[in-house]
């Protein structure tokens, strides 16, 4: 028994069912499957219209999965390498910005359970927020409240 072939805009609507996407990662998806008279541009326009596709919810839905595990650098780079547009970024770094000592301190916490004991352990816990995403003021921070609720 052959497999029903989904049309492209029915491809795209299971994507967007399971997941926000964005326009650029839809489209990318997409393509693998637009045969000669298909045109990816004119749905994805469609789709945006009909407000099944929106950046700013991708966005929302981005930075939710990702705050409670990696910091605002890493969060910012992953939005611009789905064209996030400027001002959203601007926005959401603002937003991300309140709380990013918080979520490093709380990271650090859930890997490492106790304070560091020396200054390798110290070097090693910092490089782990640094390849997380954190700015060097939410590590240091997260660092000195860690270190003095230890003692």
């Amino acid at each position: 028994m052959a497999k029903l072939q989904l049309s492209l805009k029915g491809r795209a609507l299971r994507y967007l069912s399971m997941r926000e996407h964005s326009r650029l990662e839809l489209g990318r998806k997409l393509a693998r499957y637009a045969q000669e008279s298909d045109d990816v541009e004119t749905l994805l326009d469609e789709l945006e219209a009909a407000k099944f596709l929106s950046q700013e919810r991708f966005a929302e839905s981005l930075v939710h999965r990702r705050a409670a595990r990696f910091g605002n650098q890493r969060i910012l780079t992953e939005l611009q390498s789905h064209r996030i547009s400027d001002e959203s970024l601007s926005d959401i770094r603002n937003q991300l910005s309140k709380d990013e000592v918080e979520r490093a301190r709380t990271i650090l916490e859930r890997k490492y359970a106790k304070a560091p004991e020396d200054a390798a352990e110290r070097a090693k816990q910092m490089r782990f927020l640094q390849q997380r995403g954190f700015s060097h003021d939410a590590i240091r921070a997260a660092m000195r409240t860690r270190e003095s609720d230890d003692e």
